[in-house]
């Protein structure tokens, strides 16, 4: 444990000294990463493949606000589905229209939410979303999580019926444009996702702020349990596309990552908790305070050695 102190208190004062290069390199990754991963589900549009249009837009992100990592994704997409047809962009910019609505009015510094839910979903490990964002984030992280599987169900829908998108016709067009709708928000794994870790953020939220011991810990496991739970319910009850097996190893992981996570962000030390009572002419106080655990500075003694007198 010690060593792992160590370790966690030089990560936080790397960070602390060269905070503006790693803020720029993390924009820069994340941006790269979408970009990359997008390009790679969809890639119908030649020019967005271009290398050097990926850095430019990679690079450009990593100097700006990082929420412009969500719209210069969010253009890829539409650029993408434009280019395959003009009603896979309409869809996608409705979503996108909607999102932004919603996402800049409640939960504006969910950035990595937004942006990581779709890449863990392409890595079949989403289910560290939904516990990470009740550990750290806010009931508002349920609206970017769902928002994050709407783009990653669309991106997905879209990736495997494109070569099936071929008519011409205003009446094919118009039925082509409902069955493609009826696709993507009808997806009853989608749904059944989207509830199953709205339920996990806010049960995870609730727990964590509690003041019980080890809340953040207990926090991990209920929802773990309860994203389980409720998938396999939800599976079963809607006869959805889920692999139940693969959830509950993809949850298995995601607590792993939680603990870490709850490591370099919580970590108290339970042993020294003080509890405090005190008043005033209106109310009666009842204060627990459990401080953090920390590594003491190793205390060194420096040995003075005299010169017997007569020597030199």
């Amino acid at each position: 444990m010690t060593a792992l102190l160590e370790i966690k208190q030089y990560i936080r004062k790397f960070y602390i000294k060269n905070e503006v290069y790693i803020t720029y390199a993390w924009k820069f990754l994340l941006a790269l990463i979408s970009i990359a991963v997008i390009n790679n589900k969809l890639g119908f549009m030649s020019s967005l493949n271009n290398l050097a249009i990926v850095l430019m837009a990679s690079l450009l992100c990593a100097i700006l606000p990082a929420n412009f990592i969500i719209i210069v994704s969010a253009l890829f997409i539409v650029g993408h589905l434009f280019s395959l047809s003009a009603e896979c962009a309409l869809i996608a910019f409705i979503v996108f229209a909607l999102m932004f609505l919603l996402y800049f009015r409640f939960s504006p510094k969910d950035t990595m939410a937004v942006l990581l839910t779709p890449l863990l979903f392409f890595l079949h490990i989403p289910y560290v979303v939904p516990l990470a964002a009740g550990l750290i984030g806010t009931p508002a992280s349920i609206v970017s999580v769902s928002f994050g599987l709407v783009i990653s169900y669309l991106i997905s829908y879209f990736s495997k019926t494109a070569s099936g998108i071929t008519s011409e016709g205003v009446e094919e067009k118009a039925v082509e444009f409902k069955s493609m709708i009826t696709g993507i928000f009808g997806d009853k794994a989608m749904i059944v996702m989207v509830v199953a870790f709205a339920i996990t953020i806010a049960i995870v939220y609730i727990i964590r702020r509690s003041s019980m011991d080890n809340s953040w810990k207990i926090a991990i496991i209920a929802g773990a349990v309860s994203l389980v739970v409720i998938t396999s319910i939800g599976t079963l009850a809607t006869d959805s596309q889920i692999n139940i097996l693969g959830t509950i190893i993809g949850t298995v992981i995601a607590a792993f990552i939680s603990l870490l996570i709850e490591f370099f962000a919580f970590n108290l030390d339970y042993s020294r908790t003080e509890k405090v009572q005190f008043e005033d002419d209106d109310y009666y106080y009842y204060v627990k305070a459990v401080p953090k655990v920390t590594l003491t500075a190793p205390d060194r003694r420096v040995k003075k050695i005299n010169r017997a007198k007569g020597q030199r």
